[in-house]
């Protein structure tokens, strides 16, 4: 019986513990480049983070961003200038989209 009894509670504190971790899924970050031959890349800056992803066709998306506020930087071609925005929220399994980014020359 008192075998038993600790089998049950020893069950019933491994359950807890499985529950009690959660996995964090991360989020991204996409937009379109205007003109869409005017950048290069897209960059997303939090912290010691650094992500990129290459803009194709006006079009990037920037993967594997952790919860948190993120400095994204288009990387322009000549004569475009390079596009910052602050302050982008990535949430957690989210994708934060910044929709159309005018570069100026």
């Amino acid at each position: 019986m008192k075998k038993a009894k600790l089998t049950l509670a020893a069950l019933g504190i491994l359950a807890a513990g499985l529950f009690a971790f959660s996995v964090i899924t991360n989020g991204s970050v996409k937009g379109t480049v205007s003109p869409a031959d005017a950048a290069v890349r897209a960059w997303a800056i939090s912290g010691t983070d650094t992500l990129k992803a290459d803009v194709t066709n006006g079009a990037f998306e920037i993967g594997e961003a952790k919860p948190g506020a993120y400095k994204v930087i288009i990387e322009a071609k000549a004569p475009y200038k390079n596009s910052v925005k602050d302050g982008v929220e990535v949430k957690e399994g989210e994708a934060t989209d910044l929709g159309e980014i005018k570069l100026e020359q």
